[in-house]
């Protein structure tokens, strides 16, 4: 028997009491206000002003993002969130993948529903359609119907109800999906939403109404094995996208035809920059030598930043025993992610899947004083992850990668200090490179999940103490992400915003002082006693395979002067010049430049459109006139004729250009 819906709408419901207490709520701001307990999110918007109440789509209560039709029955701190924020998107796409779900059950009746999350831009939905595979013109189709039931302005009403109940209704639905997912919320609280004719599974949060989504475009259609597992059944993944008007929409899909054309596996294909065959295997990049020199460069950039300030280099193995990994917890804890143990004789190995184990042998590789803290090691380490075939892309997610990694052993008073520093180094590698945008996340244990963290309740209170007052001290722009700390310690996780305005998460600062325990970490202190050293993980750049795919996309693989595979390239119109040619080529590499000459018989304008298409930043056009002067005719990419000047004025604006690293397109 299927189960019955609610003859009542969840924004109909007035909860009212004589007895009702008081609750004090606080604002963002800081400032407070008295309601009725009971009182719902959209109430306490309208409170505040009509216009909030019509633009807002979600509420935080205590940092839990909920419907605005959910009653607060206590003491809160809440925000009320619009378009304009994170998470007043987050539950505007989750609404408007339901919006989509209920289009498809409406035209393709029997489908079966898997999960339909928000993106960071956008939404998707798995289903299953049995036979069908869906076509263009049945994306229009689902697209009109979702205008259709949007018009209805139909609320998005939440349902508490037991697991059984729960059970009961998708069991009479015979949708395997939901049944499997209820498998694995046993004991829990179980909600269901419901809109139009339409009931999902869900925990929220949902905007009040569909006829707040107003433009809407569904994107594409890929494959998705169920739950991400290859043993299971393949479902069809609809991603899409909605905005509150159609300028937002149309401005968006410009930006997704621009990320087009920057996608960086187009790009490093074009650019000659790096290689990934199934031959070698899939996730595993080759590094082409135009594409080596870019990674050279950032790499002996930042190793020349870290010596200056202290950073001492190592190199470790690609594998280690597995007792390590046992030791520091990350095997068993990842070991989904992880490629399986190596037999070797008696022994397990494991391809190394971070550095740290390696770094702390190190430390331990000799007796260690005060005086020696703090010690700053660093590796460009490759690490082996096992990413299952469908989540491949690229070079931002990959098999095998490689981390400017550093470990910084210190003492506790050193700690503040030391990570303010770190947090300086982060900065001005993004200031360096261009990402000017950025936010940082501190990303704290989650004390109700306690279980996925390693470590005593005292490190964890002291660590992310440290880390916001560090934070604070470098007056960073962060936010708190509840549970997003690593297993060890929690962390500053850094988001830049690229070209697209798209974010990316690159650099990362972390605080441990829970491997100093498991590996049995100590220096002798100036009172001649064992003590604990705290260690920091740090990763200006995170992956070098995902920062460089990022760069990419970010120049539209126009790199800055200083990055440029070729960094300019002569070009004599007829063999009369050649011999002049070569001199300025010679001159060029023996200054350090990176330069081609090409003395092809071809047309100088048809030599120019091609080396234009490899964005090489400089090209250097050689005449009589600039023969019988000692002078270059100079043309920059993208912005034409730059006019004649002398060669040594030319090649020292160009070394000038390196030196300063400037960004000039």
């Amino acid at each position: 028997m299927g189960y019955e819906r609610p003859a009542r709408r969840m924004r109909d419901v007035f909860f009212s009491s004589t007895d009702m207490n008081q609750i004090t709520i606080t604002f963002p701001d800081g400032s407070k206000r008295q309601f009725e307990s009971g009182t719902t999110g959209r109430q306490i918007a309208e409170a505040i002003s009509k216009g909030l109440a019509r633009e807002a789509l979600a509420i935080s209560v205590n940092g839990e993002i909920r419907d605005l039709s959910r009653p607060i029955m206590s003491d809160a701190d809440v925000k009320i969130h619009k378009w304009d924020d994170d998470e007043g998107k987050l539950a505007y796409w989750h609404s408007s993948a339901h919006l989509m779900a209920s289009a498809i059950e409406d035209l393709f009746p029997g489908t079966k529903f898997g999960i339909g999350p928000a993106i960071e831009n956008g939404f998707y939905y798995d289903i299953d359609m049995g036979d069908h595979s869906l076509t263009q013109e049945d994306l229009a189709r689902i697209e009109s119907k979702m205008r259709e039931i949007a018009a209805k302005d139909e609320a998005y009403t939440r349902e508490e109800l037991s697991w059984d109940k729960a059970v009961e209704y998708f069991r009479g639905k015979g949708d395997q999906y939901k049944l499997e997912l209820l498998d694995g919320l046993k004991g829990e609280n179980i909600s269901l939403y419901h809109h139009d004719r339409f009931t999902d599974l869900c925990s929220g949060p949902h905007i009040p109404s569909t006829g707040r989504i107003k433009a809407i475009k569904l994107l594409s259609v890929a494959g998705a094995y169920w739950r991400g597992s290859e043993k299971n059944k393949m479902l069809q993944r609809i991603y899409g996208v909605t905005f509150p008007n159609q300028k937002e929409l149309d401005e968006h899909l410009k930006r997704l035809e621009e990320a087009k054309r920057r996608d960086h596996r187009k790009l490093g294909a074009e650019l000659e920059l790096f290689l990934i065959t199934p031959k070698v295997g899939g996730g595993l990049p080759i590094w082409l030598p135009k594409g080596t020199i870019v990674r050279e460069t950032l790499e002996s950039w930042l190793r020349e930043e870290q010596r200056k300030r202290g950073y001492q280099p190592v190199v470790t193995p690609h594998i280690g025993n597995l007792n390590l990994y046992r030791t520091s917890g990350h095997y068993p804890y990842y070991a989904d992610s992880q490629f399986a143990p190596i037999k070797v004789e008696e022994e397990e190995y494991l391809l190394k899947p971070m550095n740290c184990p390696h770094h702390h042998q190190v430390y331990m590789a000799k007796p260690r004083s005060y005086r020696d803290l703090p010690l700053r090691i660093a590796e460009f380490g490759t690490v082996y992850r096992y990413e299952q075939s469908g989540e491949l892309n690229g070079l931002t997610r990959v098999r095998s990668f490689t981390v400017d990694d550093s470990h910084i052993y210190v003492r506790h008073d050193q700690l503040k200090d030391e990570l303010c520093d770190v947090i300086d180094l982060i900065q001005l590698v993004f200031r360096t490179l261009g990402f000017n945008e950025f936010r940082t996340r501190l990303s704290f244990r989650d004390p109700n999940n306690k279980e996925k963290f390693s470590g005593a309740d005292e490190h964890w209170v002291q660590a992310e103490k440290d880390i916001q007052e560090a934070a604070d001290r470098m007056k960073l722009n962060y936010f708190i992400g509840i549970g997003e700390a690593a297993f060890y310690g929690p962390k500053i996780d850094f988001m830049v915003q690229d070209a697209l305005r798209r974010t990316w998460q690159l650099g990362t600062v972390q605080v441990d002082y829970v491997m100093p325990e498991r590996f049995d970490l100590e220096y002798t202190g100036s009172d001649g006693k064992k003590h604990r050293p705290v260690i920091i993980h740090r990763a200006p750049f995170g992956s070098l395979e995902r920062f460089i795919g990022v760069l990419i996309e970010h120049y539209a693989g126009e790199f800055p002067l200083w990055l440029a595979p070729i960094q300019a390239v002569v070009l004599p119109i007829t063999d009369q010049q050649l011999d002049y040619a070569v001199k300025v080529h010679e001159n060029l590499k023996n200054n350090g430049i990176r330069a081609e000459l090409d003395d092809r018989n071809e047309k100088v304008g048809y030599k120019i459109r091609e080396w234009e298409t490899k964005k090489v930043p400089y090209m250097l056009v050689i005449g009589d006139r600039e023969r019988g002067s000692d002078s270059v005719s100079v043309r920059q990419h993208r912005k034409g004729d730059l006019g004649s000047m002398p060669a040594r004025e030319f090649l020292a604006n160009m070394l000038e250009e390196i030196r300063t690293k400037a960004i000039t397109q």
